[in-house]
């Protein structure tokens, strides 16, 4: 069990280190005395290290062990939360975001890695639960920022604070995380590369789609309730909570439901459910109906992310037992893709013509997971196939 909770201790810091400093953007905002345009401008600077970095990440995995990068990428994020919260001005906050991204992408390839490692050694679908513990980890981050912004505690002390407490949890787990020595053995690499794989491309195609409608829920559920349901502030923060937590509870229940359905029902079942509660509230103007659709689509996409992933690591399987960490690197590669993209879609949309239509559109986003998982699955069969004839 010391693997298993190393890991997901691991993927709760990382939840952790987001939900500290992104809930406090309107402090960090107003320290640096920036409109929300530029501001938003700061805020790129993460989405672009975090690609950046998960471009590499596979390769850098592959020779330095995912236990190495853990480590080492977890204390880059530290350090950059000290440095967000100190950042006098635009241009060096926009700088530590850029580190703080760069270590986020390192650190989501190695500890998928180090997860797809364990489960590999329990036999056991259980990268949905590891997923549970970012959720948590993220919960527990907002709600430490919401007391320190309550007691009037500076971004500079609280990401302090943060930062301290997430080295102190590294040391006391890093040993146990899987992957202590370079797992990279030149004549058994992968005979062909992620980019040629039609089956990865599907993979990613899922993790994208569902990047894309997990950060809109995230980012935009609040201004929806509030401009078009007619809610308060307070009661409109309740639909992002609310699909957050059911996020995180249905991934403790992947496991379960992997085992009995298998990944691509998992997957087709939760972007139906997904598309679904999307498009009821984006449609339906009432705001009750609103608060149940988020949580239906928090239901719809807990598995998505985590399972395109577990399904990379598979595809990348050496005969040995090891293997996979290009593949996820390249599936979360493409996927952040939609963490630059998806933010100036949705605003277009809903500039032009207002949030529920840019609901309409992360529904048909979600929808997309459908047909993608289905042709990975053929995809897959197909490549197993002509390994065997090779044979």
């Amino acid at each position: 069990m010391r693997d298993r909770v190393a890991v997901f201790t691991v993927f709760a810091l990382n939840g952790l280190a987001l939900g500290s400093w992104a809930s406090r953007t309107p402090a960090l905002s107003t320290h640096v005395h920036a409109s929300p345009g530029v501001f938003g401008l700061a805020l790129l600077g993460a989405s672009i290290g975090m690609l950046a970095a998960a471009s590499v990440a596979g390769r850098i995995v592959e020779r330095a062990g995912a236990r190495a990068v853990v480590a080492g990428s977890t204390t880059l994020a530290a350090v950059s939360l000290v440095l967000i919260g100190f950042a006098p001005n635009v241009p060096l906050l926009a700088g530590a975001l850029l580190v703080i991204g760069a270590s986020v992408g390192l650190l989501d390839v190695a500890m998928n890695v180090a997860a797809v490692a364990v489960e590999r050694r329990t036999g056991k679908p259980i990268m949905p639960v590891f997923h549970a513990g970012f959720s948590f980890g993220a919960l527990a981050g907002s709600l430490a920022a919401g007391l320190a912004a309550g007691h009037d505690w500076s971004p500079a002390r609280h990401l302090t604070v943060a930062a301290i407490v997430a080295v102190l949890v590294l040391l006391a787990v890093v040993r146990a995380v899987p992957g202590s020595r370079p797992e990279y053995v030149a004549e058994a690499a992968p005979a062909r590369a992620p980019i040629r794989r039609p089956v990865l491309w599907l993979l990613a195609a899922v993790a994208l789609c569902s990047a894309i409608a997990e950060g809109a829920s995230s980012d935009w559920s609040a201004l929806l309730m509030t401009a078009e349901r007619g809610v308060g502030p307070g009661a409109a923060a309740l639909a992002f909570a609310g699909f957050q937590l059911v996020m995180a509870f249905s991934r403790l229940a992947g496991t379960w439901a992997q085992r009995r359905f298998g990944p691509t029902r998992c997957l087709v079942a939760g972007s139906a459910l997904a598309a679904i509660g999307l498009l009821v509230t984006a449609t339906v103007p009432v705001a009750a109906v609103g608060y149940v659709g988020f949580a239906l689509a928090g239901a719809g996409l807990a598995a998505s992310f985590p399972l395109a992933l577990s399904l990379a690591g598979d595809a990348g399987k050496r005969g040995d037992g090891t293997g996979g960490e290009r593949e996820i690197g390249f599936v979360s590669a493409v996927a952040y893709t939609g963490f630059l993209g998806g933010p100036p879609v949705i605003g277009g949309i809903a500039q032009v013509a207002g949030y529920g239509m840019a609901f309409v559109f992360v529904a048909l986003v979600a929808a997309l997971i459908l047909p993608a998982a289905l042709a990975a699955r053929r995809s897959r069969r197909r490549e197993d196939a002509a390994a065997m004839v090779g044979r």
